[in-house]
């Protein structure tokens, strides 16, 4: 009986050193987060899946959505807030879409599919621009705060994109750029051999008129903003600088475990798409190139080099700062 009842007493205390570790670690976890003294909302860990695959696509990754809570006490939505799901916000159409069978070998077969009645009037004395767009992963893109366009495949397979809008010059292109994930709320996916494996954007876009002439094309006159990035190992590799929000000296290795990798999170301001939102103090865009994007083998930009990097007219990738890290990204740019 006595031995009995000094084996419970070890096994209590085990329990009590065990509860108190985890605690201790807890607390370590949070007075980390505390030290971080930046702009941004912290969150460490997955987020919690609220809406599963809003889109399938035969060998295409899971298009979830997810939920988490910051340290400040904010809810966030991973991997961004969109209009997918908005039918009052119109898709593009399709310049390749091996989704949905639409697999064109040129511009011009891809047009001569387009539905004009796709063509969103924002000026009726206007003229009609066309818009071509590959986006890793996914976009919204507005003209004057008006939507004109979403891409249809969130995540993969790869597509790209028509747009075709009247206005009148000049005019604002808006955009937003997500970079989706397979680990809601720690910027990952299952990748080269790692399950959590850091994740990486990128945009291109060229802009013709009705006379085909390009009247603009992505490059680092546009502006470029982040507002999630993921996955942080460490806080105290990220920085600011002005509206500059780095994260350069960060670790994009990932790894087996992301559980305890941390994200930033930043408000979007509000009218952000509109002409007449002053965007004059954010970064301008940081470009890259299709090697680092990694293009080479995707017949949905392949297809239209001639397209996208025409020698008179190369349109250039885009994104904020950190094309890896940066998963929520906002561009601006204006049409004279």
């Amino acid at each position: 009986m006595k031995k009995t009842l000094i084996l419970l007493m070890i096994a209590l205390l085990f329990v009590s050193c065990a509860k108190k570790k985890s605690k201790s670690k807890e607390l370590a976890s949070r007075s980390e987060a505390v030290k971080y003294n930046g702009t941004a909302s912290v969150t460490q860990g997955i987020a919690t899946t609220i809406t599963e695959d809003i889109y399938t696509c035969e060998r295409g990754r899971k298009t979830d959505v997810g939920e988490i809570t910051s340290t400040d006490g904010k809810t966030w939505t991973v991997p961004a807030s969109t209009n997918y799901t908005n039918d009052d916000f119109p898709f593009s159409s399709d310049l390749f879409n091996s989704c949905e069978g639409n697999t064109y070998e040129t511009v011009e077969e891809a047009l001569s599919h387009f539905d004009d009645s796709s063509i969103i009037e924002i000026d009726e004395d206007g003229e009609v621009f066309t818009a071509f767009i590959f986006a890793d992963n996914y976009f919204e893109m507005y003209v004057n705060g008006i939507p004109v366009g979403k891409d249809k495949v969130p995540f993969t397979q790869f597509n790209s994109s028509i747009v075709k809008f009247k206005v009148e010059k000049p005019f604002t292109i808006a955009m937003k750029l997500v970079d989706w994930e397979e680990h809601l709320g720690v910027g990952s996916e299952a990748n080269r051999g790692k399950a959590f494996h850091a994740g990486d954007g990128g945009m291109v876009a060229v802009v013709k008129d009705e006379q085909n002439k390009v009247v603009a094309t992505t490059n680092e006159n546009w502006k470029a903003q982040t507002f999630y990035t993921a996955p942080i190992k460490d806080l105290n590799c990220v920085s600011e600088v002005g509206n500059y929000r780095y994260s350069e000296n960060c670790d994009t290795d990932g790894g087996q475990d992301g559980t305890s990798f941390y994200a930033l999170h930043w408000e979007l301001p509000n009218g952000w798409m509109d002409a007449d939102y002053d965007d004059s103090n954010w970064p301008n865009a940081t470009t890259f190139t299709n090697e680092t994007i990694g293009v080479d083998n995707k017949p949905s930009y392949t297809n239209f080099t001639s397209l996208f990097d025409d020698s008179a007219h190369d349109a250039e990738f885009i994104w904020s700062t950190n094309v890896i890290l940066d998963n929520e990204v906002l561009v601006r740019h204006t049409v004279k």
